[in-house]
């Protein structure tokens, strides 16, 4: 409650079920996305751009005096992420936005958090970047560098920036409008193929992910830090 938090990629999917729910529970939401919503509480965010998240978050600072939260979910899966026949464009682009993205909006919220006397980052992984997958080589390195960042970042934090906390939350297969779209394209039999390598046998709902996320952005985590959380209906414990 009463905390200033930015979400990107909050147009849809988890980023918007974050957002919500932290409106919800208090917090002053400003919503990011490359195509924003009308209103007060939009930003026009292109994450791979360093100009535009400077500008984005000193027009937060100067609209409430600071930020408290990062939340970055914006994040892209692209078709033909494929090892043999993944294009340089498609590779580029992926890491542009996942990678590059997130580690951005770390880099430049840092100092904000640090005058504020702390505050949190949650960064998006996904199981993905944890085990691999041969259906797509751009989306897993790009996650699995994001976690690597986030174990980076935590570190640095804890030594030069006290009681700034960075976390990783790991989603499985989430029935968002980007998964419905490839599983749509791919057909019954796939969709059967990705649910049953979750042991509880369903997709996770973006909700879900947002109450972890609620969690590591609160003070009640305020000892958690560097760590990965997975959202997976135990996809990871096999």
């Amino acid at each position: 409650a009463g905390k200033v938090a930015l979400v990107t990629g909050a147009a849809a999917g988890i980023g918007a079920a974050t957002a919500d729910l932290l409106v919800e529970r208090g917090a002053r939401v400003i919503r990011a996305d490359l195509r924003p919503g009308s209103g007060a509480d939009w930003q026009a965010l292109d994450v791979a751009e360093e100009s535009a998240w400077q500008a984005v978050l000193a027009a937060v600072a100067r609209a409430h005096g600071g930020i408290d939260i990062l939340v970055n979910a914006a994040g892209v899966s692209l078709d033909g992420d494929v090892v043999d026949t993944c294009t340089e464009e498609i590779w580029r682009r992926t890491m542009a936005v996942n990678l590059d993205g997130t580690f951005l909006g770390c880099k430049h919220v840092i100092p904000l958090l640090r005058a504020r006397g702390g505050g949190a980052i949650v960064n998006f992984g996904s199981v993905l970047a944890q085990v691999g997958d041969g259906r797509s080589a751009a989306y897993v390195a790009s996650k699995g560098g994001v976690r690597m960042l986030t174990h980076s970042t935590a570190l640095y934090c804890a030594k030069f920036a006290p009681n700034v906390r960075c976390n990783l939350v790991c989603p499985g297969y989430i029935e968002t409008r980007m998964s419905q779209d490839w599983l749509d394209a791919a057909g019954p039999a796939q969709r059967r193929e990705i649910e049953s390598a979750h042991p509880m046998q369903r997709l996770g709902q973006p909700r879900e992910v947002a109450q972890l996320v609620a969690y590591l952005a609160s003070d009640e985590a305020a000892t958690v830090t560097g760590a990965e959380f997975a959202v997976d209906g135990g996809y990871l414990a096999r």
